[in-house]
């Protein structure tokens, strides 16, 4: 360990042990979600399972509640269910990571566990620098930088981050967002035959490819990957332009799908579609566990005006990943689906069957709580609207003569409601996952998804129905189950 690794690191963990009380005590720390043990956290990064252990690393800035110099923060974990924090993987201390060691992925070759990364760095007059960075690990924790292995090629501008790489027939391959000199948004593919010497294909996706108009002015957290019959490219546009569906938020989460050509390095696809209709879902990142599933983590949270007014932000903790969700790709879509992992934490279960609501707001006994789950079926064509409010903070409610779902969750400012919408064909069940300050709803077994951070009173447990509907529900709370003793890591990091 460097002398300049190990300063930094060491300030890092004082700044976990210094607010370690004042970060648990707040009431809207989540019970069965990765979030920060301090500062800053947004994308998940390096998804991989590795000798026997799930892998999340994430971007983190553990010096403050904003974006900043990010390190890579790691949990480990043998189920999904129970994790633990490890060491710092990634530091910002070297010449070509200096300012941020920025997103990208992992991949298990001969044994070892290597990081691919963007090392961000910025001149004295704010013009940017950045490079594609490789580390590597022979026991999943304590990792070894190699440098920089790529550079910005021409006709990109520095905004060229976040590698995602896999290896397909014996060749690895790269996909990185990037920014053209028109700054237009697109993704560009890489070739490797040991992932140090890449050699650049070109744009697979972007402005002016495949009849694509412009779609943001660039493209963060690229992702390519098979999907039963499909190719999936997973992107992250910022500054959408605001029309339609699309005007819901600036900054997007969505995919392609269609058939990329490993011969020519073509990518035939249809039109974006977004994955998540909520108010904080950005940068998901996918990998394929060894049951072959596709196990997707995302942002649970944005940058916008609000960012900064969450009350999080006192007791000095912001942002948290999403719940681990299968992706199925069934009657031309993605559908998300809570891994089945998670039943793990179930305690309590309440069922009311075959209840018909005319119009009338109803509480169940035992359907109240903080953290807990949430599956309402509806009979067949007798769900004529229906509402749902979580805790006098945020309701969901469907309207069946437009075919809307709409969620609203109440101004940080409370200024107001905020709202975000989306089309279905009908609704036939609700999948609610509640936890202290977030929800995440999976809407028709998942066809559609919509996240939400909210800020509800802590005391304020109320669950309350409302319209014409017939339907049956099951409630369970949701308890994480914490590890008897720590482990060395967790020592290492919170003593």
């Amino acid at each position: 360990m460097s002398e300049q690794f190990g300063h930094l690191i060491n300030r890092a963990y004082d700044e976990v042990k210094k607010y370690k009380e004042l970060v648990l005590s707040d009431p809207y720390r989540l019970s069965y979600h990765l979030m920060p043990s301090v500062g800053f956290l947004n994308d998940p990064n390096g998804l991989i399972q590795y000798k026997g252990f799930y892998h999340v690393f994430y971007q983190w800035n553990p010096f403050g509640t904003m974006h900043g110099s990010k390190f890579w923060g790691h949990f480990s974990s043998p189920d999904l269910v129970h994790w633990q924090e490890e060491p710092i993987a990634l530091a910002p201390t070297e010449w070509y990571d200096k300012d941020g060691c920025y997103s990208g992925s992992a991949v298990c070759d001969d044994g070892h566990l290597y990081l691919i990364y963007t090392g961000n760095v910025k001149g004295e007059n704010g013009e940017r620098e950045t490079y594609q960075c490789l580390a590597v690990s022979t026991d999943g924790v304590n990792f070894e930088k190699k440098g920089p292995i790529l550079r910005v090629p021409e006709g990109y501008t520095a905004h060229f981050r976040d590698p995602k790489v896999w290896k397909h027939e014996g060749q690895w391959y790269m996909v990185l967002g990037a920014q053209n000199l028109e700054e237009k948004g697109s993704a560009v593919l890489f070739t490797s035959p040991d992932l140090y010497q890449w050699e650049m294909i070109g744009g697979i996706a972007g402005a002016g490819i495949n009849g694509l108009e412009e779609l943001g002015y660039m493209w963060e957290c690229p992702d390519l990957f098979p999907l039963n019959d499909q190719h999936i490219l997973l992107i992250s546009p910022q500054s959408l332009i605001k029309n339609g569906e699309m005007a819901q938020e600036l900054f997007q989460s969505g995919y392609f799908n269609g058939e990329f050509l490993y011969e020519t390095h073509q990518f035939k696809h249809g039109p974006f579609k977004l994955l998540d209709y909520g108010f904080d879902f950005y940068a998901p990142q996918t990998f394929k566990d060894i049951h072959g599933r596709t196990i997707l983590f995302g942002w649970m949270g944005i940058t916008n005006e609000i960012e900064q007014l969450q009350p999080t932000i006192p007791n000095k903790w912001l942002h948290a990943l999403t719940m681990p969700r299968e992706l199925q790709w069934r009657n031309g879509r993605i559908f998300q689906r809570p891994l089945e992992e998670l039943q793990l934490l179930r305690n309590n279960e309440v069922l009311y069957k075959d209840i018909q609501m005319k119009q009338q707001a109803i509480q169940f006994e035992g359907i109240q709580g903080t953290s807990a789950e949430l599956f309402i079926e509806f009979s067949p064509r007798e769900c004529h609207d229906f509402q749902i409010d979580l805790r006098h903070e945020a309701r969901l409610t469907y309207d069946d003569q437009t075919k809307e779902v709409t969620l609203y969750r109440r101004n940080i400012d409370n200024s107001g409601e905020q709202s975000r919408k989306c089309k279905i064909e009908g609704l036939s069940n609700l999948h609610f996952f509640m936890d202290e300050s977030s929800i995440e709803i999976f809407i028709n077994d998942g066809g559609e998804v919509m996240t939400a951070r909210y800020f509800p009173k802590p005391e304020d447990h109320s669950i309350t129905f409302e319209g014409d509907a017939t339907f049956s529900i099951t409630k369970w709370d949701l308890l994480q189950h914490k590890n008897e003793e720590s482990s060395p890591q967790q020592e290492l990091i919170f003593a």
